[in-house]
């Protein structure tokens, strides 16, 4: 393979490199593109030409003190060093505070510092039984990411305060009652993404905001003798702009209602676990949802506005995804982690009438986990045959070593008669990447601002 050269360009005139165009830029501009740099490379920009060497004493800060390499006792020394040799103010703030000896005494003294007075986003993390220090809430007018992980967030300190501008909200093992977050969701009018992990000393979460793009929930089983209270359930009441509803629990069950929602689009990770408790629930209007199994088919509400869906299976059963498909009419992507077992799912005869008048709209298809068992062939074979808009099927193949096997992929595409498939324009493909991404690997509220959460790129 020939690779072409990289023409020059850009490097700056000290080193011979040509124009060097960017460093015209006026000052702001150049300092805008340091400030969106990690910590230590926009340090390093002081070395591309004379042009860029006072700009990052006065560059707006990224600062990830969670990179930094100290004991405790050093730890807050080497941050407040870094604050006051800075000019610029603070932009992105990321801190450890189990990392201070005094954490109360530390930060609040850092951010009643005017370098932090239009901070924009904050990341703050600490391991004690206690809420931070009240000074890390004077920056509610500017922020607009806020994730905070493993604190108590006091009821008193929520009362009337706002985030007008706040866009991505993570909670992640933190103490909060009920009533703080309704309140603290309500003050923020301009939230698009909210991320609530193992979360302690709540209940039930209501969902009421007029801003909400997308949702993400994780519930582990993971209990605390400080808060034992765990989330067991959610209800959207009214969120007219909520896309993307992601339940990643593992481990305990959650029930989820859906009042409004109306241009709900992508919901995963629905799962059929049986855990201690019973099995997780999803309603929409009459339609329940146990598990994966609709409990009343005569009752079912059709929801026409979702079109992705992701599915961790514990049993590999065509007729509950068939049960599924009904409900969303309209679905068009179909995630699906397989399990190594399951029925036979034989379908030409169980499901000959259905066949005649089942609207399959299905145009993406990704299998994760597939071994080409005879349960996981005649599933997959019912959607080559019947889905007639598909576009793409993807099966993502648990034994890597059988790939380089021409023999064994032939008899695979054989086996899923590919010659008589419904829609003739469809690709399929056969890979040892991963192609679902696994509900654990939502660890941050950024993860939820994607139009599909599922793919793997």
């Amino acid at each position: 393979m020939e690779v072409a050269p990289v023409p020059g360009g850009g490097a700056g005139e000290e080193d011979g490199g040509g124009a060097d165009r960017i460093s015209n830029l006026p000052d702001d501009n150049l300092r805008h593109i340091i400030s969106l740099l990690p910590t230590k490379e926009a340090a390093r920009t002081r070395i591309l030409a004379s042009r860029w060497r006072p700009l990052w004493c006065s560059a707006p800060l990224n600062l990830d003190c969670r990179d930094l390499t100290a004991d405790n006792a050093a730890y807050a020394g080497m941050v407040a060093t870094m604050l006051s040799s800075h000019r610029g103010p603070v932009r992105r703030f990321c801190i450890d505070a189990n990392l201070l000896a005094d954490p109360p005494g530390a930060t609040d003294a850092w951010f009643r510092s005017t370098a932090f007075d239009n901070l924009e986003e904050l990341e703050f993390s600490s391991n004690q039984h206690s809420p931070p220090a009240m000074s890390i809430f004077r920056f509610s007018p500017t922020l607009r990411a806020v994730t905070v992980e493993k604190t108590v967030l006091a009821d008193a300190v929520f009362h009337g305060l706002h985030f007008p501008v706040l866009k991505h909200l993570g909670l992640s093992e933190v103490a909060i009652s009920e009533m703080s977050l309704h309140s603290l969701i309500a003050g923020c009018s301009a939230l698009e993404h909210l991320l609530i992990s193992n979360c302690m000393g709540l209940n039930c979460v209501r969902i009421n905001s007029l801003s909400l793009v997308s949702v993400g929930a994780r519930l582990t089983g993971l209990r605390r003798p400080m808060c034992p209270l765990l989330l067991g359930k959610i209800v959207v009441e009214n969120a007219p702009r909520l896309e993307r509803l992601l339940l990643l629990n593992s481990g305990t069950r959650l029930h989820v209602t859906v009042v409004s929602a109306p241009k709900l689009e992508t919901l995963g990770y629905l799962n059929d676990e049986h855990y201690y408790s019973g099995f997780s629930r999803l309603v929409f209007g009459s339609t329940v949802i146990q598990g994966l199994r609709i409990v009343d088919e005569q009752l079912v509400t059709v929801v026409r506005t979702v079109k992705t869906l992701s599915l961790n299976m514990d049993t590999l059963s065509l007729d509950r995804v068939i049960q599924l498909m009904r409900c969303f009419p309209s679905l068009e992507k179909l995630y699906i982690r397989l399990p190594k077992s399951g029925p036979s799912n034989l379908w030409r005869r169980k499901h000959r009438d259905l066949i005649k008048c089942l609207d399959i709209r299905l145009k993406t298809i990704v299998l994760g986990s597939y071994l080409g068992n005879k349960t996981q062939l005649n599933f997959a074979t019912f959607f080559v045959l019947n889905a007639r808009v598909l576009e793409s099927m993807t099966l993502e193949y648990y034994a890597d070593s059988r790939l380089d096997d021409k023999e064994f992929l032939s008899k695979q595409f054989r086996d899923l008669q590919l010659d008589n498939r419904a829609s003739r324009g469809a690709k399929f493909y056969l890979t040892t990447n991963i192609s679902i991404r696994n509900h654990w690997e939502f660890m941050h509220v950024r993860d939820l601002d994607l139009a599909d959460p599922f793919a793997c790129e």
